[in-house]
């Protein structure tokens, strides 16, 4: 049995890459987290207080003006919860503000508020270099994105629930 740092038996050196597509969430996991982690290190080292969950919805904000949280989660195919959490973190940190819609009481306009302008502005040649070092890396494995779009294609075709519910259906009729 191989031991981990500290000792311990820890079974096979990397679970998630020897698992292959049976521990894909949480391969898919690390790699954003250690994406993420990067991502804040680099922050930190600027002296930038920023939190990597907030780049997509301010980037839609700087991309579409002022907008709603459903229209952000439309643009990002994420759960309106996930962009409403994203959002009033922005808003505690003085990022953006959130203002009643003139044309529908019921619905907020988000909008950037002057630090939020300077803190865009601020950011724009870092997340300049994001971009690079994200093509780069994109290049050197080999269309990873593609990948991620044939997989997100795949889901889109099937879910997860779906395929696993066939299979469990199937399992079940040849118990039968």
């Amino acid at each position: 049995m191989m031991q981990d740092d500290n000792g311990r038996g820890g079974g096979t050196a990397d679970y998630s890459r020897d698992k292959g597509g049976q521990a894909l969430g949480a391969r898919l996991r690390r790699l954003s987290e250690r994406i993420d982690s990067d991502g804040t290190r680099i922050y930190a080292v600027r002296g930038v207080v920023f939190e990597q969950r907030w780049f997509g919805v301010l980037n839609q904000m700087i991309l579409q003006g002022p907008t709603t949280v459903g229209e952000i989660a439309a643009a990002l195919q994420i759960t309106h919860v996930s962009v409403s959490q994203s959002c009033r973190s922005l808003q505690k940190a003085g990022i953006i503000r959130s203002d009643p819609d003139p044309a529908d009481a019921r619905r907020r306009i988000l909008i950037l508020t002057p630090a939020g302008d300077a803190l865009v502005e601020r950011m724009t040649p870092l997340w300049a270099a994001f971009n690079e070092v994200a093509a780069d890396l994109n290049e050197e494995a080999g269309d990873v994105v593609a990948a991620l779009d044939r997989l997100d294609d795949a889901l889109a075709r099937k879910s997860m629930f779906d395929r696993i519910s066939e299979r469990i259906q199937g399992l079940a009729s040849k118990a039968d």
